[in-house]
């Protein structure tokens, strides 16, 4: 419990900051599988850097504790999965 008003603030703008980065990852980890299931074949370079941006923004959260590991390690294997299945489609 926070004991001085200053300290309530930090509070709320910490949940507030988490919720901001939460619903990145949420945009960016879409944003992904929607450009690794395009048929294009001229966006490879935009797949691989959205997924080098995933992987970073998935480990950071994990790094500040606002997803488990194994989560983070979850969704990350989807996207790698989906990409192979991608390859493999060509």
């Amino acid at each position: 419990m926070a004991n001085s008003l200053s300290a309530e603030k930090r509070i709320e703008i910490n949940k507030r900051n988490q919720l901001r980065y939460k619903s990145t990852i949420r945009t960016i980890y879409k944003k992904c599988l929607i450009a690794i299931n395009n048929k294009d074949e001229n966006n490879i370079d935009s797949v691989k850097s959205l997924l080098s941006l995933s992987y970073s923004k998935l480990d950071k959260a994990v790094q500040k504790k606002m997803m488990h590991k194994n989560t983070a390690a979850s969704k990350k294997a989807a996207l790698a999965k989906a990409l192979k299945k991608r390859e493999q489609n060509k």
